[in-house]
């Protein structure tokens, strides 16, 4: 079976081995179409059907609908504060494209992996259609292409709904309101402008259509093309948000931005270049950018194709039936997805990427580092992509003033005595994070994860240094991340005999009959500081650099029992732990006692009963679990040198824990 999925003009030039499609003969479903909230009923079209392109300044979820096209548009800085289970990440735009198109023949829509675009074709009445979708790196828009195969036979409607316009989040008087107008601005052309109250962003969209032949027209907000042979719609957006230490350390949430212009000028600007050039050229240009990441790595254990529809494959996949092309498709559908969503100069990958459609966003789509956000970027690393951690990088300086506050702020109330003044006690950061403020160290009692958070972030920064091997950023960035982390770590541990243990400590989100488990020393933490001083003393050894915090280092990194063997054989989670699932859930979806497997080191194959002990570990915590959780646990596998059981979760994850558009899974 041959599958038409359209040309693109000079795509010739940036041929790839193999073609990874996900394509579909279905359009998106219309399930809880318009519930805000994650909680209240998960919207099935947006998350299992929605097709999503991005540039890591915006997000789009294609809906590919025959009569009506729907596409939802995301901007990451546009957040509330997350309390009490609402707010986070809030939806730019909501575009309704009116085709009048009932009764097609032939319908396909897809996402082309190998050059992000996404599009739809039909014919009705005789006539073909044809709709392409990308965005643009290089030049900032989103791009849509839209053509009929009959001259002046193609009209359409343009609606520009801007979501969520209400004066309140919670109840009235909260301050967490937002505003939002739609306004024609010329014949071709219309704006979409307004505020979110918390933090005062000032956010604006620019959209404008290019027709060939026909007529067009601009009227309360909306846009008219009647009778031409093709258009092309650009959109720009913007917002007041800059990546700043100044929006970190300012206490104030209405005087965040206030150091910052309009996004007026800036959309205008960008809007204003990328109409002046040819979809040839905005086309080509996003080729020549997207193909230099994507075709690094190829990825090859079959000669099967994409014959038939995504969600049909991965349904026979599921009852049995194998398809390595899914399992190929699978692993460069990860590698497109944080190139969509991670780009220098643009946000770091959140939570659910660059992609959202609800007032109140699943867990906010924050930045959770207990093990989400280092997730985001494992792979840009072993699958040559290390330039997209850029944006993290740029995050990580903006926070750090705050961070370094978190550290003093902690040291100074749980060891006093320890406190080396302001400035001084290194950097901390907490579970919770977004792109206003972060969370600190969690105090001894409260919440639900140790400081060796911290440490599982700033291993990061080695993994960028290990796969680069960039002498200058160790020096400048490497190397103070890691100093700062083990400083701060160093000051959380206390004495027992020869051993140095994180005093109150706790395993990411496990429970004990119901209540987060306090401990002192847990695997998770004191996994993270050997993690943290090991990759200090690498760090300091090639740059022949002696600090006090690395001869610390050096004197404690052999006492700090970073793996203890329990009787059942495993991995101890808890020193106090004698056998498996005495303490805590017994499948829990986190595998925290495991971070010194993946992505630490200190369990390795120089110690093979340390790989023992994790493989009865992974093999008592089980495999029915969410998502992410399956995903770690096929990493650890790998690094077991397991490649069944590898290979066996990796199966698991696309039978149980996948959705029709390939994302991932995870209920609440």
């Amino acid at each position: 079976m041959e599958t038409n999925f359209g040309t693109y003009s000079s795509i010739e030039k940036f041929d790839y081995a193999k073609p990874y499609k996900l394509w579909y003969r279905d359009e998106v479903l219309f399930e809880n179409e318009d519930s805000p909230e994650y909680t209240m009923a998960p919207d099935d079209g947006w998350e299992r059907w929605s097709l999503p392109i991005g540039n890591g300044y915006m997000g789009a979820n294609i809906y590919g609908r025959k009569a009506t096209e729907r596409i939802l548009v995301t901007e990451n800085s546009m957040c509330n504060p997350y309390v009490r289970g609402k707010g986070g990440l809030n939806s730019f735009a909501d575009l309704r494209i009116h085709f009048w198109h009932e009764g097609c023949e032939n319908y396909i829509r897809y996402l082309d992996l190998n050059s992000a675009i996404s599009g739809v074709e039909y014919i009705y009445n005789g006539i073909k259609y044809t709709r392409s979708y990308f965005t643009s790196y290089p030049d900032r828009v989103f791009v849509m292409k839209f053509e009929a195969s009959k001259k002046n036979a193609l009209s359409f409607e343009i609606e520009t709904i801007i979501p969520y316009v209400k004066p309140y989040l919670y109840e009235p008087g909260d301050g967490m309101g937002k505003t939002g107008q739609v306004l024609s601005q010329s014949n071709d052309s219309i704006i979409l402008s307004g505020e979110m109250e918390y933090y005062k962003i000032a956010y604006e969209g620019q959209l404008k259509v290019i027709s060939d032949g026909g007529t067009t027209e601009s009227k309360n907000g909306k846009i008219t093309v009647k009778n031409a042979s093709s258009a092309m719609v650009i959109l720009a957006v913007g917002t007041n948000y800059c990546m700043d230490a100044r929006v970190f350390t300012e206490p104030n949430p209405a005087k965040k931005l206030s150091h910052f212009p309009h996004p007026h000028n800036k959309v205008t600007e960008i809007l204003k270049k990328a109409s002046e050039k040819a979809y040839d050229l905005l086309l080509e240009e996003h080729l020549r950018d997207y193909k230099s990441l994507f075709n690094r790595v190829e990825f090859s254990i079959s000669n099967e194709q994409c014959e038939i529809p995504t969600n049909l494959m991965l349904d026979e996949y599921k009852n049995g039936i194998q398809h390595p092309y899914l399992e190929e498709l699978y692993f460069q559908y990860g590698r497109y997805l944080l190139i969509s969503s991670s780009r220098p100069g643009t946000y770091p990958a959140n939570l659910q990427g660059t992609w959202n459609k609800y007032d109140s966003s699943p867990w906010s789509s924050g930045y959770w580092h207990n093990i989400n956000v280092q997730m985001n970027y494992w792979p840009a690393f072993n699958t040559n992509l290390a330039e997209l951690f850029a944006p993290y990088i740029d995050y990580f300086n903006a926070y750090m003033p705050l961070a370094k506050s978190n550290a003093d702020d902690y040291i100074k109330n749980v060891f006093p005595d320890r406190y080396d003044g302001n400035g001084n006690n290194g950097w901390a950061i907490g579970t919770g994070a977004w792109l206003y403020t972060i969370s600190g160290a969690e105090l001894p009692y409260h919440g639900h994860s140790g400081p060796g958070t911290g440490g599982l972030t700033a291993k990061l920064f080695w993994e960028y240094y290990a796969f680069t091997q960039d002498n200058n950023t160790l020096k400048s960035l490497v190397f103070p991340a890691l100093e700062g982390m083990a400083l701060f770590l160093s000051k959380t541990l206390e004495k027992h005999g020869d051993k140095y243990l994180v005093k109150y400590s706790a395993s990411p989100e496990q429970k004990h009959n119901g209540e987060f488990h306090y401990t002192v020393g847990c695997a998770f933490d004191q996994q993270m500081v050997y993690e943290t001083y090991y990759d200090l003393i690498q760090s300091a050894d090639s740059m022949d650099k002696e600090t006090k915090i690395v001869s610390t280092a050096r004197q404690q990194v052999d006492h700090l029992d970073p793996v203890l063997i329990g009787k059942s054989g495993q991995v101890k989670e808890y020193r106090e732990e004698n056998n498996y699932g005495d303490i805590g859930e017994y499948h829990h979806r986190h595998i925290s006692q495991l971070v010194g497997l993946y992505p630490g080191t200190c369990i390795n194959s120089t110690k093979p009963e340390t790989l023992n002990a994790a493989a009865v570990s992974l093999s008592e915590r089980g495999n029915s679990t969410i998502g992410w959780s399956t995903a770690h646990r096929l990493n650890a596998w790998a690094r077991i040198r397991n490649g069944n059981n590898a290979y066996l979760t990796y199966r698991n994850l696309l039978e149980n824990c996948t959705f029709n558009n390939l994302w991932d899974a995870h209920p609440p």
